[in-house]
């Protein structure tokens, strides 16, 4: 849908419209860009009526507002129905800062509409409450020993304001949270609110998650931190397989609400790498969603994702014990390592010891095996891009490149590994460059390069480099740099009939096709019984490539065959180097 939306653009809208009626949350992220009247009435019934789309309603309505306030200021005057769900999308304006809107809008229809709508904007967010409090479960007693504490060292709140806290949780909505929360965070120590919200998650997780508190999740995203992220975030990727599968969805809305740095990284992180294809597809969706709000393509937000953690400008993070200092850097692959004041490797960090100071050494250990668990997650992904960015001939500008990749104190651990290429607009290699240790840029004769402002920069593919391939593995050879992934030494292939027929010959575990879902394959659509009889891959230029499969897999039955048959290899007209990688990934499995 956003690549129909970005070809045909107005034009698209109607049959926009008609399929967001019909499957809501699978359209609705793609009706962002849309600031007319018709989409803004979808998105307050949506608002009223779907949770599951509720986020990306209010992120569409606050995108345009006076757009929405134009439109739905008729409906809040009409009848009943339709008239409530407007109020509630303008009160949604209202509370996200656009009062000022919500009132042009209204004069703009005379001075009766006005005044009708002027209650609304005067209306005291803190009386807007429920017709029934929800009484607390008794479970969540047990999570009010699990201190709030007022900012400045103000000892603890009494159990009854806690209470009053889960109160406020469990009458809020999804994206409309009750505005008394806005004081409790603004009063209140953050950290101590994110262990409290998830000291009721357990509470919650021990009673069997009953979904008239699932409120409970909805707290995590008002109250949570990047700890919460991260202790949440293997539950969501297990739950689909323990019959929780909504519940794993929440979770995905959870994470891009809260929407730090670290938690769009492990959305990123679930798209691309979840075991099950229903939450993954669907953490697609929500990064997609994200994607579309900031005018950004996937490929161009995953590379806004990757946090700097941190680390200092030269890339490496000083973890202070008091009497000791350890140094963490980086491999090749993004692991860190720990090295002393002599500047000597050490298999782990040191666990603080009784001359070390008792609050620094503490917190300096906490916060390597954090940095441990979130580099963990972003590392294969960022090296998975790089590499899919060289096949698929991806382009940064100059700005891009030396502010998202050589400028990164993380990722420039392995911009510096790599081979890059200067291209002119027609995609042609104008000249090739690598990352020197301090930053600057160097040809393969080592000499200095000045970057041009307007240079498209992209990871080189052996098969451009020709005969300087041999020059640049001298080079790396010589600084002894070892590469992320294979660039210089990779295998490349041309079409020859003779290695088809060896392809096409070869019995292949199933498993192993299903392996090449990490290469950017992807298995057919399921047919009958849910019989899939083909892999497929996108290539530039719009093309899809097709390789048949015999006897074929079925979903939920990988045992029903365990080899496969590649059948007809339809990859004549390609470009020799997506021909080379098509080539490559088949004959690796293939041996």
């Amino acid at each position: 849908m956003p690549s129909v939306v970005a070809e045909f653009g107005p034009a698209a809208l109607p049959m926009m419209l008609d399929s967001a009626r019909r499957a809501p949350s699978s359209v609705a992220a793609s009706l962002l860009p849309f600031a007319v009247p018709e989409v803004a009435v979808l998105m307050a019934d949506w608002l009223a009526r779907l949770k599951s789309v509720r986020a990306t309603a209010l992120a569409c309505l606050h995108r345009h507002p006076g757009a929405a306030a134009r439109a739905l200021i008729p409906a809040a005057l009409g009848k009943p129905v339709a008239r409530l769900r407007a109020e509630q999308a303008l009160a949604a304006l209202v509370a996200g800062g656009h009062r000022d809107t919500v009132a042009e809008a209204a004069a703009g229809y005379g001075p009766a509409a006005e005044a009708a709508i002027a209650d609304l904007l005067v209306a005291d967010l803190l009386d807007a409450l429920p017709a029934k409090i929800p009484v607390l479960p008794e479970w969540t007693e047990v999570a009010i020993t699990t201190p709030i504490h007022p900012r400045g060292d103000a000892g603890a709140l009494p159990p009854e304001a806690a209470r009053h806290v889960m109160t406020m949780l469990a009458i809020s909505k999804p994206g409309d949270p009750y505005a008394g929360l806005a004081v409790v965070k603004e009063t209140c120590d953050g950290r101590s609110l994110a262990d409290f919200a998830w000291a009721m998650f357990q509470r919650w997780q021990a009673a069997g998650y009953p979904s008239k508190e699932s409120w409970v999740m909805d707290a995590q995203a008002l109250l949570g931190d990047d700890e919460t992220v991260r202790r949440l975030t293997p539950l969501i990727r297990t739950w689909p397989g323990e019959g929780g599968h909504a519940r794993a969805v929440t979770g995905l809305d959870l994470l891009a609400s809260i929407g730090s740095e670290v938690a769009l990284m492990h959305l990123h992180g679930i798209a691309e790498k979840a075991k099950f294809g229903a939450l993954k597809n669907r953490a697609k969706l929500k990064m997609d969603e994200v994607a579309a709000e900031l005018g950004l393509t996937p490929q161009e937000l995953a590379d806004r994702l990757v946090p700097d953690f941190g680390l200092s400008a030269d890339g490496s993070l000083t973890l202070d014990y008091g009497r000791r200092q350890f140094v963490v850097g980086f491999d090749e692959q993004l692991k860190p390592y720990v090295a002393d004041a002599s500047d000597k490797r050490l298999k782990n960090l040191p666990k603080p010891g009784a001359n070390d100071d008792p609050e620094l050494a503490p917190a300096a250990h906490r916060r390597f095996a954090g940095l441990k668990k979130d580099v963990r997650s972003v590392a294969g992904d960022a090296i998975h891009r790089l590499e899919q960015a060289m096949v698929n001939r991806r382009r940064w500008s100059a700005g891009d490149f030396g502010r998202l990749l050589v400028g990164h104190p993380l990722l420039w651990h392995i911009v510096g590994r790599l081979v890059w290429g200067l291209y002119d607009p027609s995609g042609k290699l104008t000249g090739t460059l690598r990352v020197a240790e301090d930053r600057s840029f160097a040809d393969v004769e080592d000499d200095t390069l000045t970057l041009p402002e307007d240079a498209l920069v992209g990871v080189v593919h052996p098969l451009e480099l020709g005969e300087s391939l041999a020059d640049w593995s001298e080079v790396f050879a010589d600084y002894e740099i070892l590469q992320p992934f294979p660039q210089l030494g990779r295998e490349t292939y041309e079409l020859d009939p003779a290695l088809v027929a060896e392809i096409e010959a070869a019995k292949i575990p199933t498993r192993a096709i299903i392996g090449l879902e990490r290469r950017g394959w992807r298995r057919g659509a399921p047919q009958d019984a849910g019989w899939q009889g083909w892999i497929e891959r996108d290539v530039p230029g719009g093309r899809t490539i097709t390789i048949g499969l015999y006897p074929g897999i079925s979903i939920g039955h990988l045992d029903f065959a365990d080899e496969q048959t590649l059948v007809e290899l339809g990859i004549d007209g390609l470009d020799p180097i997506i021909t080379s990688e098509i080539l490559r990934d088949l004959r690796d499995i293939t041996r």
